[in-house]
């Protein structure tokens, strides 16, 4: 069963269309439990580019299965389970840092 922090390689809907790319699982096993799709989080190697506060440069992406160094960004897509092919698992502290970022964000959102 696919967790929260998991690296994964899934056809990703885009801005320009569909590209197949690496994602990270951000459902929850809460969410799992009640639904047969999973959320994923795009993942990027244009790092450069990576500057959002939401953002966050991953530190062992090699540990996590990736081939290049990439960058987490918060734009979501929501597929079937069944639609993604298992990589490799974040670092305790990527996934820290991502949460991190991602908590920051939703806490200045709903202060605005």
């Amino acid at each position: 069963m696919l967790k929260a922090g998991d690296v994964v390689v899934a056809d990703f809907p885009g801005v320009t269309g569909i590209k197949r790319r690496p994602a990270i699982v951000a459902s929850t096993d809460v969410y799992h439990a009640h639904r047969p799709d999973i959320i994923i989080c795009l993942l990027t190697t244009q790092i450069g580019s990576a500057t959002a506060p939401t953002d966050s440069v991953l530190q062992d992406w090699v540990a996590a299965g990736l081939h290049r160094p990439s960058a987490a960004r918060s734009f979501l897509a929501t597929l079937p389970a069944g639609e993604v092919m298992p990589r490799g698992r974040l670092s305790d502290r990527d996934w820290a840092a991502i949460q991190a970022g991602e908590h920051s964000h939703r806490t200045r959102l709903c202060a605005a």
